[in-house]
Order: structure tokens, then sequence, then C-alpha cells
């Protein structure tokens, strides 16, 4: 650990010094398979050819004016993300965190509208909305929120994929949101029941609640859909989404429809640097390489090879507890903490995480190929049987 750094991340002791598509390299060129895309977010791979492009022609042109002007990439991006979403406008920030404080602000703003002076906003346990204090008040960890109270009142935690619970709830009068993803990335990939965000809809549209879908994991194509909603025929009222949506350069976007679109109005919130022309037009690049079909169809294709894959390869696995696979999204739950395994993964050259303790969790590139998935089923194989 440097002596310099704050340490928050703890010991890191590996270093990375290039990459390229769906492989990473260190000082010595020895290559590592990213299955991890640097948590969900070089969609694309590494250094993929429109981004670089984008990145440096803009870099040449413009980095940075301010929202005090009119930034013709920021509009483009805005109409794009609509475009795909359904939604009806935008408001860009620097993370998914950022992106997720502008939607917990929409419905404060919302709540005052309707008169509600002690508003409410439906989490779920096992959540993760961010770290900022009123993001990090969302979240349904505890030991994520270890230390830092008093934490920001207005939250109520429930179950995840329990629509009864959250009804239960709203029967209150003050709840004015509930804020969901569609599946729980950092809480270990827990896929819901198919119908679960058309019962959030319904309960949404009977209390005349918000319906905000936290998809700063699950969007830009994660899930074989630009938008994990998209497979469920719903609209929200407010949508976040961050991480793949620059391919590595740091960018949150809050979309909002409908009665949550006006709520925000001049004065009203900001950033700095937000929506900057280089930015929006890095991530405009990586929208349009997202959206196109074969793209989602190669998700959808090694989707369904990991999940049969690793289904065959840990057939009869002692310590194997559940798959769970939502497009490129993949948990492999074990029946133990399983920690250990990262630096055995790395040992082999792969990159993967462990999220909530015994959880592997894949989040490789979405461009990644069938050999590449057939290489990341045999090593982790490998590491969970030898262990």
């Amino acid at each position: 650990m440097s002596q310099y750094l704050m340490n928050n991340y703890g010991n890191r002791n590996h270093s990375l010094s290039r990459g390229e598509g769906c492989y990473l390299f260190d000082d010595s060129n020895k290559r590592y398979l990213d299955a991890l895309s640097g948590i969900a977010v070089c969609g694309l791979g590494h250094c993929h050819p429109a981004v670089t492009q984008a990145i440096t022609e803009q870099a040449g042109t413009l980095l940075h004016t301010s929202n005090l002007f009119n930034i013709e990439r920021q509009e483009q991006l805005a109409q794009a993300l609509c475009e795909i979403s359904g939604m009806e406008r935008a408001f860009f920030s620097n993370s998914g965190a950022e992106a997720n404080e502008a939607a917990i602000k929409i419905s404060r703003l919302y709540a005052k509208a309707k008169g509600i002076a002690e508003p409410v906003v439906i989490t779920t346990q096992g959540s993760f909305h961010g770290r900022t204090m009123a993001t990090l008040s969302a979240t349904g960890n505890p030991k994520v929120q270890e230390g830092f109270s008093p934490l920001v009142d207005g939250f109520n935690h429930v179950p995840y994929n329990d629509p009864a619970a959250i009804e239960e709830l709203c029967k209150t009068g003050n709840v004015v949101a509930i804020l969901v993803e569609p599946v729980q990335g950092e809480g270990g990939v827990r896929v819901p029941d198919e119908d679960y965000l058309q019962h959030l809809r319904q309960i949404c549209d009977q209390y005349d609640c918000l319906l905000m879908l936290d998809e700063i994991q699950t969007g830009n194509g994660r899930t074989g859909e630009y938008f994990a909603f998209q497979h469920s025929n719903i609209k929200p009222d407010v949508l976040t989404t961050a991480k793949g949506l620059g391919n590595g350069v740091p960018i949150g976007a809050c979309l909002a429809a409908g009665k949550a679109a006006e709520l925000l109005q001049a004065g009203s919130h900001g950033s700095t640097y937000g929506g900057n022309p280089l930015v929006c037009a890095t991530a405009l690049a990586t929208v349009n390489e997202l959206r196109k079909e074969e793209l989602l169809n190669n998700v959808r294709d090694r989707s369904a090879q990991l999940l049969t894959g690793l289904t065959i390869a840990l057939k009869g696995c002692e310590k194997l507890k559940e798959i769970r696979v939502k497009g490129l999204m993949v948990g492999i739950e074990l029946n133990e903490n399983c920690g250990q395994l990262v630096e055995k993964a790395w040992q082999k050259g792969l990159i993967i995480n462990v999220t909530a303790g015994s959880t592997i969790r894949l989040l490789p590139p979405l461009v990644i190929n069938q050999e590449q998935v057939d290489h990341i089923i045999a090593i982790i194989n490998d590491i969970v049987r030898e262990d």
C-alpha cells in the first residue's frame, strides 16, 4: 500500500499496465482474461477502437465548458438514451451514486408536490445504491453502513423479490417511491421472479408512487437487453445508470419520464463536471456500439453458454449452492466463504471477484467470444474443486 493513499481499498497486490479487448496485461506482459470488466464497466472490452477514437478527437477539441452552456454531445447522448429507454429527460452526473442521488432528490420533490412532509422511499435488503450519505442510507446492507451513523432518514428496507411486503408499506400513505435493482449485483447476483418488476409497476400505479430502477450495473447491455427492465414490458418513472455507459470514462445518468420528468428545475440540482464534452462524446460512441443487435445477441448466446457450461462442469460439486445468471451477470454461490478464490484465479490468468462473501461474480466484457467463455468455465471449475 502506498504511504500516500488512504487505506479504504485495503491491500492491492497486483498492478495492470495495459488492456486489449477482453484481456489485461501486467508489467511483465502476462495476460489475464478479464471476467470482471472493471466491475461491469468495460462492456466493450479494453481500448475499443470507437471509444479510443471518440476520446482522442474530443480531447483535441474541447474537454470542459460547464453546464452554463449548451453542450452538443450532451444533448445527443440524452436523445440516444431516451430513445433507447422510452424515457423523456436526462441529467448527467459523474458516477452511479450521483445518479441515484438525483433520483432520491426527485422523489423528495415529488413528495413536496404531493404535500407529504415525511416521505419514505422503499428499498430492499441486500441492495447497493452507492456510498454517498443518501445512497448509503438507501443501501440495504448493514455492513456497508457500519460506522456512518446517523444515516439519512426516509428509507425503509424490505426483502428483495417480495412485492407483498412493499404493498403493505405503501398502505401507510407516505411512500413516494420504490427504488430497486432489477438484479442485485453487489448482493450476489440475485435474480428476482420474472414478474417482479411488473408487480412493482402495478403497486406504484395503485398508490401513486414513483418506480425508480437502479440500473447502474444492469444497464448498457449487461443482461441481454439494453436495460434490464426491457425484459419485463414495463417502464419506470426514474431510471439510473452508469458503469458501462462510458466504457471506463466516469459518467452516470438519471433519466425520468411522465410525472417525474419535470421535477428538477433550474437551481434544484447540478454538477460541475457532469455531462461535459469529453465524457458525453465517449459515452455516445459507447452507446452506439452497445445498442447494436449483434452485440446484444452475443450477450444472450454467451450467457446461455456460461449457464450450461458451468452447470455441467460443477455438477456433483458439494461446495456448489446455486448458479444465477442474467445475461452476462453471473453469480456462483458456494456454501462457504470463498474470497481466496480471487487470488487462485489470478494465478491462473483469470480476473474475477467475490461478492456477498460466498458468491463468485463474473461480469465479462459483452464482446467476449465462445472460446474465452470456455476458458472461464475451465478455470472456475479448477479453482472451486481444488480449494
